[in-house]
This record gives structure tokens, C-alpha cells and sequence, in this order.
């Protein structure tokens, strides 16, 4: 397991919830070389796919701009290591929150 603590920067997820996205980013880290920020993202998304059903989305990356739409109570970004992460579930229409 890495020593680097998670820094979250912001988000509207429940802690525990927080919590499991940050442990599992650090354990895609054990998993991958860090350069590999499509692997890691890959096994951020199908963990949270499989935990909390379909529709998830995860990007990573050293330098990243974006924005979209998300259900409401499932969006983190927070940065572990010198990398950082944006993880959220994609919203139907009605039920959206943009950040």
C-alpha cells in the first residue's frame, strides 16, 4: 500500500463512499505502473461499477481539464501521489448536478 494520503479537493460523495474511492485508487497504484493512468482508471471504474452498479467514470491524470454531469452524491476529485483523480456516476437527465 502507498504512504501518500489521499487530498481531496472536492466533492458531494457520503465519507464511506469517499473513503472507498481513495482506497481504491491506492490499491490500483499497488496494481499498475503510474504512467499507466488508463489501467488505473479502468480498475477505479469497474470497482465501483461492481460495488455500486453501472455508469461510473474515472479519469486520471497528471494535467486534465473537464466538465459534465453527474448524479447527485457520487463525485470526488482528489489527487494521490503526483497523480489526480475525478470519479463520478453519470446522471440521467433529471437527476443531474454539474460541476
Amino acid at each position: 500500500m502507498l504512504e501518500g494520503k489521499a487530498r481531496v479537493e472536492d466533492t458531494d460523495m457520503p465519507p464511506r463512499m469517499q473513503a472507498a474511492a481513495t482506497s481504491a485508487a491506492s490499491r490500483a497504484l499497488d496494481l499498475f505502473d503510474v504512467a499507466d493512468c488508463r489501467g488505473i482508471a479502468g480498475h477505479i471504474k469497474a470497482e465501483f461499477d461492481k460495488r455500486y452498479g453501472v455508469g461510473w467514470q474515472c479519469v486520471v491524470g497528471a494535467n486534465f481539464g473537464c466538465f459534465f454531469t453527474h448524479t447527485s452524491g457520487t463525485f470526488i476529485y482528489f489527487s494521490l501521489e503526483r497523480l489526480s483523480f475525478l470519479l463520478f456516476k453519470a446522471a440521467a437527465a433529471a437527476a443531474a448536478s454539474t460541476s
